[in-house]
């Protein structure tokens, strides 16, 4: 695996952006969520390590205390950037892999049109309305209390940040910070993002942790009812992380779409 950090220029200005780098193969972009890209690093490593795959894991700008310019405000404009990085390390036929708000910025990357994209997994994302099921807010919670509604078995995954060295606790903190600003004024959703999704034409698979109570299953239905052709799958005895909770079985679903979409693909 390797770290390295990408320079895109952007409209806006330059974005470093750290990637981490692992395995060969069949290309997916991973997306983490609020929780920051350890949240995804182990299944990242599964992935790369179980199948014949090339896995990619940006870490946000502003999260493990990387730079933020301060343009750089919204999922959208963070989604150009990721499209933006494809180009920069010339990667085709790309999954894309998102969970929270990753499931998001891959939403807003699969409505860009790339080319180089090949089909989006939605896990457990956030991002769209749905009228009596909001996602919770989670900046009002505890640690212990988002714990509590994120994870099927909060007692096996939780962390107690009293028990983190100083240094730790304050990245914790800033990551929180940070994902303030990308959910943006709405806490987590976008009014226009449940309607602009009936024009996504890449294939999508949106899996779902069915003890999520930050995001219920019925946002998650919801969510796929709104992207034309996409599939549901609900996870047992997972909630809001599946990546952690279940990753044998969220690994089995993605790479059976992966291999679906293949298989359809014509011949060029």
């Amino acid at each position: 695996m390797t770290s390295t950090v990408h320079t895109l220029a952007l409209s806006s200005g330059n974005l470093d952006v750290t990637v981490e780098d692992q395995g060969h193969g069949r290309p997916f972009l991973l997306l983490h969520g609020g929780g920051g890209p350890q949240t995804v690093g182990p299944f990242a490593g599964l992935l790369a390590d179980e199948r014949p795959a090339r896995v990619v894991t940006p870490v946000h700008p502003g999260f493990n205390g990387t730079a933020r310019p301060d343009w750089l405000t919204d999922v959208p404009t963070l989604a150009r950037a990721y499209a933006h990085l494809l180009d920069a390390l010339g990667l085709t036929d790309v999954t894309v892999v998102g969970n929270s708000i990753g499931g998001w910025i891959a939403a807003e990357l699969a409505l860009l049109g790339s080319d180089r994209i090949s089909g989006v997994v939605l896990v457990n994302a956030v991002g769209i309305q749905v009228p009596g099921h909001p996602p919770t807010d989670v900046s009002l919670l505890t640690p212990a209390e988002l714990s509590a509604l994120a994870y099927h078995d909060p007692a096996k995954f939780a962390v107690d940040p009293s028990t983190l060295p100083e240094a730790a606790r304050a990245a914790m903190a800033a990551n929180r910070a940070t994902l303030q600003v990308y959910s943006g004024p709405h806490a987590m959703e976008d009014p226009t993002l449940r309607e602009r999704l009936t024009k996504v034409t890449r294939p999508a698979l949106v899996v779902w942790g069915e003890s999520d109570q930050v995001v219920d299953t019925d946002y998650g239905r919801a969510y796929a009812a709104a992207i034309p052709g996409s599939r549901f799958e609900p996870l047992h005895h997972s909630g809001h992380l599946p990546q952690l909770e279940t990753p044998t079985e969220l690994l089995d679903l993605i790479w059976e779409f992966t291999e679906t979409q293949m298989t359809r693909r014509p011949t060029r």
